[in-house]
C-alpha cells in the first residue's frame, strides 16, 4: 500500500469500530438478525445528501436488476446495500479500510443481503478484478482521497464491460478559497486531493469514457450541509450512538460547520455524472 493510501486509511480508522456499532445498535433495541436499511442510515449514509441523494442518483443512472456493480470506496457498505435491496443489483464493495470491510460484511448479513453484496479490502488504483468484470462502477465521494486519479479511472475503465457505466457523486474543487478543515474526507489539506470538475472530467474522458450527463448539485448540497450545521449546534455528534461520531470521533463535531462554510464560500462543489465505456471498446 502506498504511503498516501496508508495516511488516508489512518484518517478513516476507528479502534474497535465494529464493536462500537454493535453496542450502539443494542441500545436501539433492534433485532440484530433482522435489521432494516433505515436502521443503519445514521452511520452508513454519511455522504452529502444521505440515502435520499443516493437513491435519486441511482434512478438517474438507470441501475437494472442483476447488474454487477463495483462500489469503489464503499465504506461500511451503505450504498452497496441500497443497490442490492432497492435496485436488485449484485454488488462488490471495495475499500482500503479493513475495519470498514469488517463492518460492511457484518451489517450486510444483519440485513439479509449477503447473497447480493460482497466486500473486500483493496485499492482503486490496483483493482483486484479481471477485465470486463462489471456492468457499472459507482464512485461516490472517493476521488477527493485519490491522488493519482488517472490511474484509478484507467482501472475503472479496465474492469468495466463494453457499454458499462461510471456513475459519479463527487466533491470537486470550487473557484472559491478559504477551505476549512476538518472535513469528512480529510483532517488537513495534505490528505485532500480535490480537482476542479473541468480537470476531473478531462481525466475521465482521456481514459476513453464518453459523458452522458452532468448535474451540478452544489446548491442542494449547500442546503443539506447547512441543515447539518444547525443540527450540530444543538446536538453535538456523540461517540456512542449511530452517527458520524462513531466513525470519525471528535472531528465529526466540526463537519457541519466546515462543510456548510466551504459550500457557501464556493471552495467546493458537488457534481453528479454518468460516463460510459463505448460498446466497441
Amino acid at each position: 500500500m502506498l504511503a498516501k493510501e496508508l495516511k488516508i486509511k489512518a484518517h478513516y480508522h476507528s479502534d474497535n469500530l465494529l464493536q462500537k456499532i454493535k453496542n450502539a445498535l443494542e441500545k436501539t433495541s433492534k433485532d440484530m438478525d433482522r435489521l432494516e436499511l433505515k436502521d443503519l442510515a445514521p452511520v452508513d449514509q454519511l455522504h452529502t445528501g444521505g440515502a435520499v441523494s443516493s437513491i435519486e442518483l441511482f434512478k438517474k443512472a438507470g441501475f437494472s436488476p442483476d447488474e454487477r456493480v463495483l462500489d469503489a470506496g464503499c465504506g461500511i457498505g451503505g450504498s452497496s446495500r441500497l443497490l442490492a435491496k432497492d435496485f436488485h443489483c449484485r454488488v462488490t464493495g471495495l475499500d482500503l479500510s479493513d475495519a470498514f470491510i469488517e463492518c460492511a460484511v457484518f451489517l450486510t448479513k444483519c440485513t439479509g443481503l449477503e447473497e447480493r453484496a460482497l466486500f473486500q479490502e483493496g485499492s482503486v488504483t490496483a483493482l483486484p478484478f479481471d477485465d470486463h468484470s462489471f456492468d457499472a462502477v459507482l464512485c461516490q465521494h472517493i476521488l477527493m482521497n485519490i491522488e493519482d486519479k488517472a490511474k484509478a479511472v484507467k482501472e475503472f475503465y479496465r474492469v468495466l464491460k463494453p457499454g458499462g457505466k461510471l456513475v459519479l457523486h463527487e466533491i470537486t474543487q470550487g473557484p472559491g478559497r478559504d477551505m476549512g478543515y476538518p472535513v469528512p474526507w480529510a483532517s488537513k489539506a495534505s490528505l485532500s486531493f480535490l480537482e476542479s470538475w473541468k480537470a476531473l472530467a478531462g481525466i475521465i474522458e482521456q481514459a476513453g469514457f464518453k459523458n452522458h450527463f452532468i448535474s451540478d448539485e452544489s446548491m442542494k448540497a449547500a442546503i443539506w450541509w447547512e441543515k447539518v450545521r444547525k443540527a450540530s449546534v444543538t446536538h453535538t455528534p456523540r461517540l456512542d450512538t449511530l452517527g458520524p461520531g462513531i466513525v470519525f470521533g471528535k472531528k465529526a463535531a466540526f463537519f457541519g460547520q466546515n462543510m456548510a462554510a466551504n459550500f457557501k464560500n464556493n471552495a467546493i462543489c458537488l457534481v453528479e455524472a454518468l460516463f460510459k465505456k463505448e460498446q466497441d471498446a
